[in-house]
This record gives C-alpha cells, sequence and structure tokens, in this order.
C-alpha cells in the first residue's frame, strides 16, 4: 500500500498506528495526517529510536497493512 492511499485514508490506518505505537497520542497522530515522514518523526522522538530504525518501524507497518486489506 503506498502512502497516498494510507493519507486518503488515514482515519481508518489511525487505528492501526495507534495501536503499533502505543505512546503516541490521539492528537499526535491526527497532525500526522497520514504523511510518512511526519510519522516517522514522531516514532523516533517518542521512542527514542535512530532515525532508520525509525523509518524502518513505520516502513513494516505500512507493508502490513496491505495483508489487512
Amino acid at each position: 500500500m503506498n502512502w497516498d492511499v494510507i493519507k486518503g485514508n488515514w482515519k481508518e490506518w489511525k487505528g492501526s498506528a495507534r495501536e503499533k505505537w502505543g505512546e503516541l497520542t490521539d492528537n499526535e497522530l491526527e497532525e500526522a495526517k497520514g504523511e510518512r515522514e511526519q510519522l516517522v518523526g514522531l516514532v523516533q522522538q517518542k521512542y527514542g529510536w535512530a532515525r532508520d530504525e525509525a523509518e524502518r518501524q513505520v516502513d513494516d507497518w505500512r507493508a502490513g497493512l496491505h495483508e489487512r486489506t
């Protein structure tokens, strides 16, 4: 699933992101609006991960969305 689809259906996918990264608040997820870079930044900041780890986590989450559809 590409990021344009995720952005277009962010309200649907936001819950999945919340399950994956429970430390992110609803407001933070709302601000991300399905933007990959915003989400990577939030995950990196909240979990204290290096940028490459946060990117890997977000990309793994995105890949898993395909399995849910």
